[in-house]
């Protein structure tokens, strides 16, 4: 008998959100990068999937990681921080490795200065997720988990 396998998603976290909980809590709030991979994680079992975290300062290491998901995840869930809005090499890594990918931005950036209102992640995204704070990590492991497991 073959083993059923389970579909895994990858959450991307880039720079400063190794920060989360004291980096500028009246915009990004209190929770720390650990409570946001505790609720991916349990939303991904919950949905009979799992999830494997990374979060890098460096683009290449974030890059590297989308690389290798090719062989190892299902879809992507990715707050790219700043990068989100200067990094067509993410951008070009996620529209090559041809997977599902859901933006997360746990403030509106649309609401804040205009160097944030453009992302080059979202012309390649799914679905883009902005404003619900840590909630959008949920929302996007959801949203990706409905479609890798058609339930």
């Amino acid at each position: 008998m073959t083993p059923v396998r389970i579909p895994s998603i990858l959450v991307v976290n880039g720079p400063n959100l190794n920060l989360l909980g004291t980096r500028e809590p009246a915009v990004y709030g209190t929770a720390t990068l650990d409570d946001v991979v505790r609720l991916a994680d349990d939303t991904a079992q919950a949905a009979g999937c799992a999830t494997t975290a990374v979060q890098s300062n460096h683009e290449g290491e974030l890059i590297d990681a989308i690389h290798a998901a090719r062989t190892t995840s299902d879809g992507i869930v990715i707050n790219a921080g700043a990068f989100t809005h200067t990094s067509i090499a993410i951008r070009d890594a996620l529209a090559g490795v041809g997977l599902p990918v859901v933006e997360v931005h746990i403030s509106n950036v649309h609401r804040r200065e205009d160097f944030r209102h453009h992302s080059y992640i979202s012309g390649v995204a799914d679905a883009v997720i902005v404003g619900a704070g840590i909630d959008g990590y949920r929302l996007a492991v959801e949203h990706l988990a409905r479609r890798l497991t058609g339930v």
